[in-house]
């Protein structure tokens, strides 16, 4: 499954107890958004090494959860606070692959090649 809507990333840290209806409570009632608007909401453990991504598919939700068995998820917002941060494919993929989101560049594009 790919996104096909916006990409949110739940900054600070979810208790990971939560299943689909006490995170969707948070997108709605903290984060002040819809849950059923079939964006992505990832939200993380305080120990970082545990993500569940909720969204809304046609009719019912999906709840993807990755538990690390080494090392941590580079998170941002390490406080307590909840907010949303929007992240891109390329950003969702950094994280789970276990780069920081700030990595600010790939390579670099070439322009005007010709095949010899």
């Amino acid at each position: 499954m790919t996104p096909h809507k916006q990409i949110y990333l739940v900054t600070g840290h979810t208790d990971m107890r939560k299943a689909i209806d006490g995170l969707s409570l948070i997108v709605s009632d903290v984060l002040e958004m819809d849950p059923l608007n079939q964006a992505w909401f990832i939200f993380c453990n305080r120990d970082r090494d545990k993500i569940k991504i909720l969204f809304w598919d046609t009719n019912g939700f999906w709840l993807y959860y990755r538990r690390l068995e080494k090392g941590r998820f580079k998170w941002p917002g390490a406080n307590d606070e909840q907010d949303a941060l929007t992240i891109n494919q390329h950003q969702l993929n950094w994280l789970l692959s276990g780069l920081s989101l700030e990595v600010s560049h790939g390579h670099k594009p070439l322009n005007g090649l010709t095949v010899r």
